[in-house]
């Protein structure tokens, strides 16, 4: 008797693994919007933080966020919530832009 697996349960698995991925892709792209929308939340609360910060310093509000890095509240790269997105500043609040 050979030993190996027949063309028809190589055919089995195949489609039950690519029901499997199929599945599972959607899922990973809404958890992965997730994670982006958390992490632009939680840079607005660090520019926002920033943004305080300034306002204790100079006693005045920065104009938008290049202040924020010339006053050494902020990196360039802590401004780009994601590759679509950039952090900016309108009366006083982080927004996304």
């Amino acid at each position: 008797m050979k030993k190996g697996f027949t063309l028809l349960e190589m055919i089995i698995v195949v489609s039950v693994l690519s029901i499997l991925f199929l599945l599972a892709v959607p899922n990973i792209q809404k958890v992965m919007g997730i994670v982006e929308k958390k992490g632009c939340n939680a840079m607005l609360k660090v520019v926002d933080s920033a943004i305080l910060q300034f306002r204790l310093d100079y006693d005045e509000y920065p104009n938008d966020v290049s202040d924020l890095i010339n006053a050494g509240l902020m990196n360039e790269e802590q401004i780009q919530c994601s590759p679509t997105q950039q952090v900016g500043i309108s009366d006083g609040q982080a927004i996304l832009q």
